[in-house]
């Protein structure tokens, strides 16, 4: 997502726990797009973490008119099996993790604010917010939940003043590591007999036919943080091949 906005010209700040990897994308980014980039450590999970995070992003950049929410974590069981510890990591960082980015993000980009001049929030929520899946009830709640901030945000940006845009994104299921390993619980979980017939599945229920890539992910996004979607607000967009249908 980053490098899909930075390849549009957009200088980008990469925040994450993980300090050598994060720096070492922003690294890359800027020396494939010749655009300014930077890294801050941010605990999704953590005020404090998010009250350096963007003040210190808004100085790498200048400023600061979009926030990309992209923090997540499946942990996949079935209903009557699941574990409190699993759901209260679930609820942290894809509940708690994307409030506070909004807020802080808010906070910076409304008048008054490090930044000041309004700008696009957005939200990854996901097609489980969407449909009834077996085995990842927890993690469909709680993107459920990304799907509440995001219009409540919405609504109280636009009541207030602000000047930010806040939208959400439903990405269908996209093979990466933590895709994969949604593929492999299901199976294990006994809800399929094999890892292929769970993603064969997921794919018969996709009119699109396919799997979803990072960069459909990512080309959203870009739409939602310019100016093309300058009047989207409060709005959910299915990237999801129809799944959510």
């Amino acid at each position: 997502m980053a490098e899909a906005l930075a390849r549009h010209g957009a200088s980008v700040v990469i925040a994450d726990l993980l300090d050598s990897d994060g720096k070492a994308v922003a690294e890359q980014i800027a020396e494939a797009h010749g655009v300014t980039t930077g890294f801050v450590h941010l605990d999704v999970t953590d005020e404090a973490s998010w009250e350096a995070g963007t003040a210190e992003a808004a100085a790498l950049l200048g400023g600061l008119d979009v926030l990309v929410n992209n923090a997540g974590v499946e942990i996949s069981a079935l209903i009557s099996e699941f574990r409190p510890e699993d759901l209260r990591t679930m609820l942290e960082v894809n509940v708690l993790g994307t409030a506070l980015g909004i807020k802080h993000g808010l906070r910076a980009m409304r008048p008054g604010g490090v930044a000041g001049s309004g700008g696009s929030i957005v939200n990854i929520s996901s097609v489980a917010a969407t449909i009834a899946f077996p085995g990842i009830s927890g993690y469909s709640a709680t993107k459920s939940a990304v799907d509440r901030l995001t219009r409540v945000a919405a609504a109280e940006s636009g009541k207030l003043g602000y000047g930010v845009r806040v939208n959400c994104v439903y990405p269908g299921l996209v093979p990466t590591t933590m895709g994969n390993q949604l593929a492999v619980d299901m199976a294990e979980l006994g809800l399929f007999p094999s890892v292929e017939e769970a993603v064969g599945t997921v794919i018969a229920l996709t009119p699109s036919g396919r799997l979803g890539e990072v960069a459909d992910m990512a080309d959203a996004v870009v739409f939602l943080a310019s100016d093309a979607a300058r009047f989207v607000n409060g709005a959910g967009l299915p990237v999801d091949g129809g799944m959510g249908s």
